[in-house]
């Protein structure tokens, strides 16, 4: 065998590996697997939420004292109103947008958008049957929150949710826990 072969082999069944490993890594941070809330009732889940807990992101970067209100619109889609507190430029930053939900079937998963026609999932993984808090996530779980009716949550409750993301495979070390009021 021509030496100049091994190389080339080894190559292309290294790029392969690393390529199922790639796949495997996305599908593991998919939350396509995670259950969803059954029987959700959108009228009782509009309404103001305080932020708890969330994973870091950009777009909620210095944000402190964070809510989203939930409004049904006259077309049937839901108004969503996105508000903090900017720590460092000490500021409110609103953000305004849509949702609805693409598949009655699901209606506890939703489409949420702030820009245009770009649309992201917005997954109730956990509700409580009183609808006083819940836990929310993306398509990926590199989107994560914990809401509740009121500002401040009991601790230990605010424990047991951080002991099922973990159980849901998020990253709880990196969870940010939010300032209210």
């Amino acid at each position: 065998m021509n030496s100049h072969f091994v190389p080339i082999w080894i190559s292309i069944l290294m790029a392969g590996c690393f390529g199922m490993l790639a796949c495997a890594s996305q599908t593991s941070n998919s939350t396509k697997s995670l259950p969803v809330v059954r029987d959700f009732d959108l009228q009782r889940y509009l309404g103001t939420w305080y932020e708890i807990a969330r994973l870091p992101h950009r777009f909620e970067k210095n944000l402190q004292r964070v809510t989203a209100s939930y409004a049904l619109r006259e077309d049937g889609k839901i108004s969503v109103l996105n508000r903090g507190y900017d720590t460092v430029r000490k500021q409110w930053k609103d953000a305004r947008g849509r949702a609805w939900v693409p598949d009655p079937d699901q209606p506890a998963v939703l489409k949420v958008s702030f820009f245009l026609w770009f649309a992201g999932d917005y997954r109730i993984i956990l509700l409580d049957e009183n609808y006083q808090y819940a836990m929310v996530t993306g398509s990926t779980k590199d989107y994560f929150w914990i809401l509740s009716r009121k500002p401040i949550m009991d601790a230990e409750l605010y424990r047991q949710l951080i002991r099922q993301a973990s159980d849901f495979g998020f990253d709880t070390e990196r969870i940010i826990k939010v300032k209210q009021p």
